[in-house]
Formats: C-alpha cells, structure tokens, sequence
C-alpha cells in the first residue's frame, strides 16, 4: 500500500527554522515527483513546493521561495522541507503528495505553528 508519513513539525518562534520530512513507502519512490502543500484553518489548501524526480528540479510557491527548501534522499525514501525564516503566515498543516497511476495520496499531515 502507498503510505506517506510525515513529521517534523511543532511549535517555533518567528524567525525559526523547522525540517519536515515525508518517508514514502508501497511505490517506486525515485521515479515520483514529490510535492509539499499547507492547510490552514478556514483557507484552502494551497502548493508550498515540488521536486521531480531525475534532475531533482523544484519549485515553490512565491509565499515560501527563499526560505524553504525541498529536497530527496531516495535511498531513504524521503522528501524533505527545510523551512527557514518562519513567519506566522507559515502556520498550517503541511502536508506531503505524490501520485502512482491516476491516485494521488497524501500523508496525514504535520503541523507547523510559528507564534511568539
């Protein structure tokens, strides 16, 4: 079965920094795009980030570009986001997606909270 985990998240200050991570299992992980997005209460889901697979490419978001970071490790199976320069506005549910076929799935999702 294809599962996605992530975590990583918690509680930071403005200003922090966070490394979230997805561990992907049940498909062939190098061959998948891999993307990022956050939900916040009362908004919609929205993009934060993606990498693909061969040249390991990525893009982001305007909200985030500079300060996070996707990237893969596929011998571990893993996506990571490196989330620098935390601002309130980053608070949300992050969650890690992928697709196999024509299913896309997602993870149960980590919460990041930037508060002072």
């Amino acid at each position: 079965q294809v599962q996605l985990v992530e975590s990583g998240g918690g509680l930071v200050q403005p200003g922090g920094s966070l490394r979230l991570s997805c561990v992907a299992s049940g498909f062939t992980f190098s061959t998948k795009p891999m993307t990022w997005y956050r939900q916040a209460p009362g908004k919609e889901r929205e993009f934060v980030a993606t990498i693909i697979s061969n040249s390991m490419r990525t893009t982001y978001a305007d909200s985030v570009k500079g300060r996070f970071t996707i990237s893969r490790d596929n011998a571990k199976n893993t996506v990571y986001l490196q989330m620098n320069n935390l601002k309130p506005e980053d608070t949300a549910m992050y969650y890690c997606r992928t697709n196999v076929g024509l299913i896309n799935y997602w993870g149960q999702g980590t919460q990041v909270t930037v508060s002072s």
